[in-house]
């Protein structure tokens, strides 16, 4: 009997760091995902706007 109990706690353990396993993985996903969407974003505003963007750091006569 005792045997099947730490067993059992065993498994239940077991079982409980899978599932936190996998949540964490989940959550890294979407954070990953998250970064991603900015990252896009900020691709896609400079590739709209890059040329003034650029512009607005050349010195203009002798600044």
């Amino acid at each position: 009997m005792p045997q099947e109990q730490v067993r059992r706690n065993a498994q239940s353990q077991q079982q409980d760091e899978t599932q936190q396993q996998r949540s964490d993985d989940a959550q890294q996903r979407m954070q990953t995902q998250d970064l991603d969407a900015v990252l896009d974003d900020i691709e896609s505003t400079l590739e709209s706007n890059a040329e003034e963007y650029v512009s607005s750091f050349v010195q203009k006569g002798g600044q």
